[in-house]
């Protein structure tokens, strides 16, 4: 009985120091093995052509109006105006018609910048400069509708 005790004891130390060496182990080999991987990947390929590229998209993205005014006069800009952070044509634009924040009512239009009702302004009859002939009557967007 007293044999059987002792090899339980012995068994369970055993055990123990087996499963503590055992995990040091693989906790070095996983250091190792993420080193080896990482330093693999840097000499394949090379992320500081890429990093330069998003910076240079970010720093675009960052540019607004209100710090540098001449980016609205970008080909690729929406207008040449200013607004609210926005570059934007204030003889087009419906939100800022003639001036920033003047809002054209729902049913009409930006022309020149004015706000018109397309729909029954003859002088801009279903779109802006659209003149109907003399005589002629605009009706819903139409010359002599009807």
């Amino acid at each position: 009985m007293k044999l059987l005790k002792l090899f339980i004891a012995l068994s369970t130390i055993a055990s123990t120091v087996t499963a503590l060496h055992l995990d040091s182990y693989i906790n070095e080999n996983s250091n190792r093995q993420s080193e080896l991987s990482l330093s693999e990947i840097q000499e394949v390929t090379s992320l500081r052509g890429v990093g330069r590229v998003l910076s240079q998209q970010n720093l675009m993205a960052n540019l607004t109006c209100n710090k540098f005014p001449r980016i609205c006069r970008l080909k690729t800009s929406a207008g040449p105006d200013c607004c609210n952070k926005r570059c934007v044509n204030v003889k087009k634009d419906r939100l800022n018609c003639g001036m920033c924040g003047y809002k054209c009512k729902y049913t009409e239009i930006c022309c020149e910048g004015q706000c018109v009702n397309a729909s029954f302004d003859k002088r801009n009859c279903g779109g802006c400069n659209k003149k109907c002939r003399k005589g002629e009557f605009c009706v819903y967007g139409m010359c002599s509708y009807a």
